[in-house]
């Protein structure tokens, strides 16, 4: 690799960086707004114009907070919890794609690295957000975080499977494993076309596996306080939220990714050389939107409605959805 190339694989790598620690600040803030629009209520609107500064002032009085460890605590896996939320999701933002192949001096592509395996790396990243949840509450010495960790654990591990299958169906569409070749295949079809089921299969796990409402049960306030992570302080406990919102928009763009043609769309007039780019963020902006829309109008569910769900109704139809898309790419060959 030259001294070009290796800068500007630098370069995309700080910029990703950037936007995994200014996501959440941005996304907070616009929660809380919408949040507050939609059930006609007054959302930030004291520190700053407009309260656009309450998240920075979030963020500066967790980094203050002293940082707490329960004396009960098993202090190495307490203090090492959190990175396993944060890791992975930075990790896995490695092989996402933001938009086409560019002229910037020499061609290059808008993502850090594309690898034939893409989809499988942020599948086996994300099944390591496992841990995180459970270190933190089997560590923490708290019935309620135990109770959130033992939730979170089944829970993930549940809708991974129904996940994974959906991801699979695509697959078969796409004839490969990496995400650039999956946008690549959708220049003439977005795959939500043939693939709607599993588009809504893919919607429904992705929403389990951040933990976001109706399936927040890991960390339900109204039952086990704050679940896994109810012990932790300052800094840490920061971590928890940093690595929610930079999942749930990982989330959105694997969905844009795989099922909305990534960076395809028309050209838009006078904004020609980013188009992809503006196409890309659209789509998963939208969706971002669609997280924040849930939160404010449904219900949490039971847990046992939780496991009902994923085990009776979205595994047979991710099997259905799967075996149908496998006989007719058989007969579309």
């Amino acid at each position: 690799m030259d001294l070009v190339s290796t800068l500007a694989l630098l370069a995309k790598g700080l910029v990703v960086l950037l936007i995994f620690l200014a996501a959440p600040l941005i996304f907070v803030l616009a929660e809380r707004k919408i949040l507050g629009r939609i059930q006609s209520r007054r959302g930030p609107n004291r520190v700053g114009p407009l309260g656009l500064f309450q998240t920075v002032a979030d963020g500066i009085k967790l980094g203050t907070k002293e940082d707490i460890i329960p004396p009960a605590a098993d202090r190495v896996v307490f203090w090492v919890a959190p990175l396993f939320m944060v890791i992975p999701a930075i990790a896995a933002w490695s092989v996402i794609p933001f938009g086409p192949m560019v002229e910037i001096g020499r061609e290059t592509g808008l993502w850090i690295t594309n690898l034939n395996v893409g989809i499988l790396f942020v599948l086996a990243l994300g099944s390591l957000n496992t841990y995180g949840p459970v270190m933190s509450g089997w560590s923490s010495n708290s019935k309620y975080a135990h109770f959130g960790a033992l939730r979170s654990g089944a829970q993930i591990i549940s809708y991974e499977l129904t996940l994974g299958l959906a991801v699979l169906a695509v697959v078969v569409y796409a004839g490969s494993f990496s995400l650039i070749d999956i946008v690549e295949s959708q220049r003439h079809m977005w795959l939500v076309a043939p693939q709607f089921l599993g588009f809504l299969i893919f919607i429904v796990s992705g929403v389990a596996e951040t933990n976001r409402a109706p399936f927040d049960l890991p960390e339900a306030e109204t039952e086990i306080v704050a679940g896994y992570f109810v012990e932790y302080t300052g800094i840490r406990f920061a971590m928890f939220f940093i690595a929610e919102y930079a999942n749930m928009f990982l989330m959105s763009m694997l969905v844009t990714v795989l099922y909305l043609g990534g960076w395809n769309g028309f050209t838009i007039p006078g904004l020609e050389g980013v188009s992809g780019v503006v196409w890309t963020m659209a789509k998963a902006l939208t969706l971002m939107f669609g997280y924040f829309w849930l939160r404010a109008t449904l219900p949490r569910l039971r847990y046992d409605q939780l496991m009902s769900f994923c085990w009776k109704i979205l595994l047979p139809l991710g099997v259905l959805n799967l075996l149908v898309a496998s006989v007719l790419r058989m007969v579309w060959s």
